[in-house]
């Protein structure tokens, strides 16, 4: 039995981490502020991840086997956990995100090597606090993230840079959606003139990364990613099954596209990960399915955008 801590997991495919470990017998921990309610059968301590003495008080003297960090966006949220999780847990798992490779814009598939959390400048005075801020530089707080845990070699770490993630009747981005509204209405999809792929993964295929990820001893960042990156079209097509409409398409040289459009490739090589044992699947056998549970969910929300 492994004792497993989770800061965040309440929610999306954090939620489905903990139960996948619940259901192999770990112990989990799950550290949030409170304000939702982890699943049930696991250990709630509730603390600011923010405040270094909160984290330390909910703690106590408990130690860890594995600790996975969903929530740490800055890397001051690094280094407080760096402070306050060092000499408690033999491994530090941190969800990371392709976007870190967003100035690596190549028609090669991007390995690990091409960010090198050794290599990134930290910079703990920008105004990490300001949401407006960490939302613009969401990239390069991730980056820097990595950074400050790669700086402690006593704290064995990993980070896992996710793809973009789809599916979930609990997908809260409202990012299908909007592709389902406008081709409902008969409103434009706005595209960036050079329409570049990205890497996907379901949401059940991260969660099951993320469990799998708790049981090996890697370091430093993995790629994770199905085979066969998509472009908007695709997105599109998979919706059009579900909901009928036509998607017509409106090339944009600047300003808003729509969500998982872009004007540089996003795609990742997850051949670490493969050789490591990890058996990815292929994005044509659950994109069918992830936008259908996305679309079908009960309540969900047209979200609101600008013509």
């Amino acid at each position: 039995m492994r004792e497993v801590c989770v800061i965040g997991g309440s929610r999306y495919f954090g939620k489905r981490l903990v139960a996948r470990l619940l259901a192999a017998g770990d112990r989990v921990t799950v550290v949030n502020r409170g304000s939702s309610a982890p699943p049930g059968g696991v250990r709630h301590l509730v603390a600011d991840r923010n405040d270094e003495a909160s984290l330390h008080n909910a703690l106590g003297d408990r130690t860890f086997d594995v600790v996975v960090d969903q929530v740490c966006y800055t890397p001051r949220q690094a280094a407080t956990a760096r402070r306050v999780f060092g000499g408690r847990t033999g491994r530090y798992l941190l969800t990371s995100t392709v976007e870190v490779y967003e100035y690596e814009d190549s028609d090669t598939p991007v390995r690990e090597d091409a960010v090198d959390p050794h290599g990134v400048t930290v910079d703990l005075d920008a105004p990490w606090d300001d949401p407006e801020y960490l939302e613009r530089h969401y990239g390069e707080g991730k980056r820097q993230a990595e950074a400050v845990l790669a700086a402690d070699p006593r704290l064995p770490w990993a980070s896992v840079r996710s793809a973009h993630v789809l599916g979930g009747a609990d997908d809260f981005t409202g990012r299908v959606e909007h592709y389902a509204s406008r081709m409902r209405d008969g409103r434009p999809i706005r595209v960036p003139a050079d329409n570049r792929p990205a890497t996907y993964i379901s949401v059940d295929e991260i969660a099951d990364f993320l469990f799998w990820a708790v049981g090996q001893e890697f370091t430093g960042p993995v790629n994770a990613n199905s085979h066969g990156p998509l472009v908007t079209a695709d997105i599109c097509e998979a919706v059009r099954r579900v909901t009928g409409g036509t998607a017509e398409f409106a090339s944009v040289e600047v300003g808003t596209f729509s969500p998982f459009s872009f004007a540089r490739s996003y795609a990742m090589d997850n051949t670490r990960a493969a050789r490591l044992g990890f058996p990815f699947t292929h994005t044509s056998a659950w994109l069918g399915t992830a936008v259908a549970e996305t679309l079908h969910a009960p309540g969900r929300k047209t979200p609101k955008d600008e013509d």
